[in-house]
């Protein structure tokens, strides 16, 4: 069915597409609003600068008043105004190019007063001199004066008219003077629905302790909280400190706790990426920014080079690590970003958050299963990626030590059919993402993602380009994460679960984790895990401690002990492994022994699953493996397809194929 759309009135008479038109247009409807203010300004500065020009005629005169020629006074001057709005208009100032008074118009202004000084005193030699010439020089630096000043008030009016109502808002102390801090004032300040007023600045750095802000002025540094809090009359305290590392954010908050008021924090740098804070961005102070916050610096040059223009898949989009790929790669401007799950929720929140508009009629948006490897073909013919994140995966520890095929058939053998069709299909970069529970494993979890690990390291070997894993812990804010489940728990009235007492993990917020994955992308390495630092480890009991004594009610913590394949404390590196950072400081980079990943058709997941568990567990701790030495193989792999140990099924069936899943040693 066609839809004929109606033709806009005065649509018949336009001219073709690429014609010019023959009738005069109408003047714009904003360039009609803004002239009037525009030409104030202009008005403005010309009579600053007439005025420029008779105070300096007085003074060359020792303010004898006689001795001015007042017609000719007033013909420079109407010449001065004519070339000071001619030059103006050249130089942008009065175009709305800036707002009025802000630095870059005074910078337009100066530029014009240079202009039009010389060129006055050339109008002034042609005419007969009208005034004394040394009075023209003197203008021209009376007029900037005098012109800027009159910028200052009017700026002082908006400001003060813009100013919130000091009794009606939250009084704020603002921990820090920098640039974060100067932003956010001035967003507190400039807006008469601030639901905040900064009362007062602290900062440790003793050359601004006379420092104002916008008039607020440096009243100590932050051992001097509780002082300043009670002197201004303050019920909050705000860190302002976008860079701030969560040792410090710890330390502000023990400061801030007895002194009875509301701690809010801005976001860091990493969530910010480049742009202003706003009131908007102004929080409350989270569990994530007591445990995971740090300033992470990438190489912004060397991240573009790789994404923008490229075309990125993103396996696992709707996760908790994968949408965060793609939001922070999507800045980049990347030439397609295609968005893979098999979950199709996943796939409609990810698009929300990109786009504002979840229609789920993209083709970037790509529903399928990375055991299904016609599927994968099929994508990758489609979408032709030169980039790939690989972050599909199980990730549950418990989950997978009862059912170790599905790590089997999702981790193992799902990432070695995306490395195999990212070497047939010609893919230039890929990124596969792992987890601590690879370094030295005991988990099923840590025995997937290490083979992983190894089969990227082989694949690497492979390619002209390059093929690494990244390697790192928790991650707050994802699905499962220790901090959500802490949370559930509180709200429920408790108990909070702990396995032991001095079980202790990494965390990083998801952002900052992503950060450095998309950096790590852009290291050169060759058969290497990328090990991202994640700072000191954290003793759980802690951080349940914290989050039971933030409730008003009494919430017991309850120690359940270590479920199977659990560690006490998880190494990020295990014991062969260098901690060599030759391009990232917050990046290792550690050699991994490469698997062939034809051993892996010698695998079966239906053997029973101890013998399946310690398959994976010699997969992931062999030496470099090939599938002509499955000789040393485990006896649960030679039994696959024999007679089991019960005696049943005494003739041998042949190897079932695992669901969706096409045998990798047997690849089209």
């Amino acid at each position: 069915m066609q839809v004929r759309r109606a033709t806009p009135r005065g649509a018949a008479d336009a001219p073709p597409p690429g014609e010019w038109s023959t009738k005069s247009s109408r003047t714009p409807p904003w360039l009609l609003a803004a002239l009037p203010g525009r030409a104030a300004r202009a008005g403005a500065d010309a009579l600053a600068l007439a005025a420029a020009l008779l105070i300096a005629t007085l003074l060359r005169h020792d303010g004898h008043v006689s001795e001015v020629d007042v017609s000719g006074l007033l013909v420079l001057a109407s010449l001065a105004a004519v070339v000071h709005t001619v030059a103006g208009l050249r130089f942008g100032l009065y175009t709305g190019r800036w707002s009025y008074g802000c630095f870059e118009e005074i910078a337009a202004l100066v530029r014009t007063a240079a202009l039009t000084t010389p060129v006055v005193f050339i109008l002034d030699t042609l005419v007969g001199r009208l005034v004394p010439r040394s009075a023209i020089i003197g203008a021209g630096l009376i007029a900037l004066v005098l012109a800027s000043g009159i910028r200052y008030f009017v700026r002082l009016l908006q400001n003060q008219r813009l100013r919130p109502s000091a009794e009606h808002g939250t009084r704020v102390v603002v921990i820090g003077a920098g640039e974060g801090s100067a932003q956010v004032i001035r967003a507190m300040l400039r807006s008469p629905f601030s639901p905040y007023i900064p009362v007062a600045l602290l900062d440790d750095d003793p050359a601004k302790r006379s420092l104002r802000l916008m008039g607020v002025p440096v009243a100590g540094n932050r051992h001097a909280m509780a002082e300043v809090v009670r002197r201004f009359r303050a019920d909050a305290v705000l860190i302002a400190i976008p860079s701030a590392s969560v040792d410090l954010v710890r330390e502000l908050t023990e400061l801030a706790q007895p002194l009875n008021v509301d701690l809010k924090v801005v976001p860091p740098v990493v969530e910010l990426f480049g742009r202003t804070v706003s009131v908007e961005d102004i929080r409350p102070i989270s569990h994530a920014d007591l445990l995971g916050r740090r300033e992470v610096g990438i190489d912004l040059a060397a991240v573009a080079g790789y994404l923008e223009g490229r075309r990125v898949l993103v396996t696992g989009a709707g996760g908790s690590i994968g949408s965060e790929l793609c939001r922070q790669v999507a800045r980049f401007h990347p030439a397609a970003l295609v968005m893979l799950d098999r979950d199709e929720s996943g796939l409609h929140a990810v698009q929300l958050s990109l786009d504002g508009r979840a229609m789920l009629d993209d083709r970037n948006l790509v529903v399928a299963d990375i055991r299904d490897q016609q599927r994968l073909d099929e994508v990758f013919a489609e979408h032709r990626p030169q980039v790939v994140f690989h972050a599909a995966a199980l990730k549950h520890l418990p989950l997978l030590e009862m059912h170790p095929s599905e790590a089997l058939k999702t981790n193992v053998i799902g990432t070695y059919q995306i490395l195999q069709t990212a070497l047939r299909h010609g893919v230039d970069r890929l990124v596969n993402i792992s987890t601590d529970k690879a370094a030295e494993p005991t988990s099923v979890l840590g025995y997937s993602k290490r083979i992983t690990e190894r089969l990227t390291a082989a694949a690497d070997e492979a390619t002209a380009g390059t093929f690494c894993s990244v390697r790192f812990g928790n991650v707050l804010g994802s699905r499962g994460s220790v901090l959500t489940a802490f949370t559930a728990q509180v709200e429920s009235g408790g108990p909070i679960t702990v396995t032991d007492p001095e079980v202790t993990r990494f965390f990083m917020t998801v952002q900052e984790a992503v950060r450095l994955v998309i950096q790590a992308g852009a290291l050169d390495s060759s058969r290497e895990v990328l090990v991202l630092d994640m700072g000191e480890p954290v003793r759980i009991a802690d951080v349940a401690r914290r989050l039971a004594g933030n409730t008003d009610r009494h919430i017991q913590i309850v120690y359940t002990g270590l479920r199977p394949g659990e560690k006490l404390a998880e190494i990020l590196l295990g014991p062969d492994e260098p901690d060599h950072r030759p391009n990232h400081p917050l990046i290792s980079q550690a050699p991994v022994p490469p698997l062939d990943g034809a051993v892996l058709s010698l695998l079966d997941p239906t053997v029973p699953r101890t013998d399946l568990i310690a398959v994976l567990r010699w997969l992931a701790e062999s030496p470099a493996l090939s599938a002509a030495r499955d000789t040393s193989a485990p006896a649960a792999v030679s039994r696959a397809g024999r007679n089991r140990a019960n005696g049943r099924n005494r003739t041998a069936p042949p190897p079932r194929q695992p669901e969706f899943t096409v045998r990798p040693g047997r690849q089209p």
